[in-house]
């Protein structure tokens, strides 16, 4: 039997790509190992979207170059593989040969080519339908993504994203209604719906708010699913029906997250993004008001070319103003080939650090008043782990890997739901005592 240790890294739908991808190789008769040297094949699913995800896909490939072994090979797949093959290869020659983002369904057919030592497989140009594809799923824990979408056909300046995963591409309502039973079967309790614009799902087939319809038929297919959590909303794609739909089911997590990248009309101009920071506002009103108990979460650019101090005054008062729940701040990161890094007006990077610190340094205060609202109340978390006499779970408010926990004393078994009183709260996380589980 031939083995393979896989390495995700980067997002969650690069994650959803792995899980493909190990699900397709051991449907072929292949096993999964937990250390590299039990391997005959190591792959790496690269990310390439920011500079810092970059480097640490180089520094992976570089340290399973250095210790395989002559009878291993080594595959770079993923986002760095589809944009930079070439120079993935040059600097590493130990790669035996790179699978891009929209080909990973062939991961079978590369990994035989690699182990029986043909000749060198090499990224390929975008095309084909990989996100349609539905197979069996690798899951662990008990939360699992559900990528809806694939790439992005939005015009913002500073995103490699279509460049290396090529315009949108929404999955067959069929084919997600069949993974989504596939991953309750599998004890799922928690389904997140992921792309790169969730809210745009359907455009492409002509259908311009098909998103509430898809969520609708996910419930009635799977009623028995505990939770249903939406991901990256596109503010103008946002529908009424669509905030109808997530208020009126008590298995959809009132939580939104929707990147909004800035709050100063001139800046999201030359983001090539809406300048309606009224329309955010009464967006977030109407959200508010459909979902009084609602869990916002949104990600902002600090340091974008030409922004000025006026500029990102305005980003602090919007935060200060609108008191969202969760927020990410990222400092901006030049992408070759995009429009933004060619703009005129780099912000000197100890001033975008600066801006960086003192965004973060508000949203901590607030994220601590938001904590501090849910004081007394009761709320449904989900256990991930226990260690020591500590439990430690999350609230619909609480998205995997980017937002906080809930902390209960004792050992309760990961994915079970239980009723937590919140007696304290920090910055981040939640205390609670567990009153029935």
């Amino acid at each position: 039997m031939r083995r393979f240790y896989l390495v995700s890294l980067g997002c969650p739908k690069n994650a959803v790509d792995s899980e493909a991808m190990r699900g397709l190789l051991e449907a072929a008769g292949w096993r999964a190992v937990a250390q590299p040297e039990q391997a005959d094949l190591l792959i790496v699913n690269t990310c390439g979207f920011i500079e810092p995800a970059r480097e640490e896909s180089y520094e992976t490939l570089s340290k399973l170059a250095q210790a395989k072994g002559s009878a291993q090979a080594l595959l770079a797949a993923g986002c760095l593989a589809q944009r930079y093959s070439t120079e993935i290869q040059e600097a590493i020659p130990a790669v035996d040969g790179t699978l891009g983002t929209r080909e990973w369904s062939d991961i079978v057919e590369c990994a035989e080519q690699l182990i029986l030592r043909m000749p060198r497989p090499k990224a390929r140009a975008l095309g084909g339908s990989s996100v349609v594809a539905t197979m069996r799923r690798s899951v662990s824990g008990p939360s699992a993504y559900l990528k809806i979408v694939d790439g992005c056909s939005a015009p913002c300046a500073f995103c490699a994203i279509p460049l290396i995963k090529g315009p949108q591409r929404s999955k067959p309502r069929a084919a997600i209604l069949a993974e989504a039973r596939q991953l309750v079967a599998q004890g799922v309790r928690e389904i997140i719906l992921i792309g790169q614009d969730t809210t745009a799902y359907g455009h492409d087939f002509g259908e311009r708010d098909a998103l509430p319809s898809l969520i609708e038929g996910i419930l009635e297919a799977e009623p028995t699913l505990r939770w249903l959590r939406l991901m990256y909303a596109y503010p103008q794609h946002v529908t009424s029906p669509l905030i109808a739909t997530l208020a009126g089911h008590t298995h959809i997590c009132h939580y939104v997250d929707m990147p909004l990248q800035h709050a100063h009309p001139a800046t999201l101009l030359r983001m090539h993004r809406s300048p309606d920071v009224e329309g955010v506002r009464n967006l977030i009103a109407e959200l508010r008001r459909a979902m009084p108990d609602v869990a916002l979460r949104t990600a902002f650019i600090v340091g974008y070319p030409g922004e000025t101090e006026e500029e990102f005054d305005a980003l602090l008062a919007f935060l200060a103003e609108i008191r969202f729940d969760k927020v990410g701040v990222f400092i901006y990161s030049p992408e070759e080939d995009t429009v933004a890094a060619e703009l005129s007006n780099q912000v000197p990077a100890e001033v975008a650090q600066s801006r960086y610190a003192r965004a973060m340094a508000l949203q901590q205060s607030i994220s601590l008043e938001r904590n501090r609202e849910q004081l007394g109340r009761i709320l449904e978390v989900l256990i991930e782990g226990a260690d020591q006499q500590i439990s430690v779970g999350r609230s619909y408010r609480d998205a995997p890997e980017i937002d906080g926990y809930v902390l209960m004393p004792g050992e309760w078994p990961c994915g079970r739901i239980v009723s937590a009183s919140i007696e304290g709260a920090t910055e981040y996380d939640l205390l609670g005592q567990v009153l029935t589980g």
